[in-house]
């Protein structure tokens, strides 16, 4: 089962006395890259947050925030000497740039750690107590990402299935293609013979050599095997990320379309050629998302 690295998860619960509310967002990203936005309180178990994201997920930029709302027994208070040094750089940054207006008590109160949390509530609940609900906000999100991923992958086979279709149409041009080089070679010999008798064997092995440099059934084969490959993949049915894997059969396939393309000598394969790295291109972009 593969998985999107897009997704959202929410979930909200209880530590001690307030109410928390856990997001999770995630994007693509090479590697596993997380952002954690913890309250002042919460702070301390960071680590153990960390930890929770890290065992779910592998790949992606991981956005977690927490919000905290305080229950009706809660008590906050202004932290003055904050509140001193906020005001007193928003007057210097006032007189600096020559602003206008007084300094405004809400947009002092706005500003982090102003208002603080009583000490008596940061010691309220336990880091158990907020990676539970990490836990469950990281459920939803694997759902997400599950649900997209399933989707992506029904788009990727109906593009591996028109890359097929075009393999097909050049392995049976092929035998066309190397039977019409053959005669258009006999055709320039007698002409530049001017209708001269001409050495059979000569010109024959001159056609096996033409031949030869022309074949593309080595390439067809591997191609096709990294097909196959690639659509095990997306079929697995372990969670085990596979986006790196398909990212790299994936340019396996384009080194073979490069070569099948140099060897063509064909309008109609070049054709096909250029088909189907234009859909290698398509699945690229997708399998970049995946996990």
């Amino acid at each position: 089962m593969v998985r999107s690295m897009t997704g959202f998860g929410l979930a909200e619960g209880d530590v001690g006395s307030a109410r928390v509310t856990v997001e999770v967002r995630t994007v693509n990203h090479r590697f596993f890259s997380p952002s954690i936005k913890l309250p002042p309180a919460f702070g301390r178990w960071e680590t153990e947050v960390r930890e929770a994201l890290r065992t779910r997920v592998a790949r992606g930029h991981v956005t977690l925030s927490v919000r905290l709302e305080r229950g009706e027994g809660a008590s906050a208070g202004i932290d003055e000497v904050r509140f001193a040094e906020v005001v007193a750089q928003l007057r210097r940054l006032r007189e600096r740039y020559v602003l206008e207006g007084p300094v405004d008590l809400a947009a002092v109160l706005r500003m982090p750690d102003v208002i603080a949390a009583s000490r008596d509530e940061e010691s309220e609940g336990t880091a158990a107590e907020l990676v539970a609900i990490v836990v469950a906000a990281l459920d939803r999100l694997e759902a997400a990402r599950a649900d997209e991923g399933h989707r992506l992958a029904e788009v990727l086979r109906q593009r591996v299935q028109a890359v097929t279709e075009a393999l097909a149409r050049i392995a049976h041009r092929a035998p066309e293609r190397l039977t019409a080089q053959r005669d258009r070679l006999r055709a320039s010999v007698l002409e530049l013979t001017g209708g001269l008798a001409i050495d059979e064997q000569r010109l024959a092995q001159e056609i096996a050599l033409l031949a030869d440099r022309m074949d593309i059934a080595e390439e067809q084969d591997r191609f096709r095997s990294h097909i196959e490959a690639f659509l095990t993949t997306l079929a697995a049915p372990g969670g085990e990320p596979v986006g790196k894997r398909l990212g790299f059969l994936l340019q396996e396939m384009l080194r073979e379309a490069n070569t099948t393309g140099s060897k063509a000598a064909d309008a109609m394969i070049l054709q096909d050629v250029i088909a189907i790295k234009e859909e290698l291109e398509r699945i690229r972009e997708q399998v970049e998302n995946l996990e």
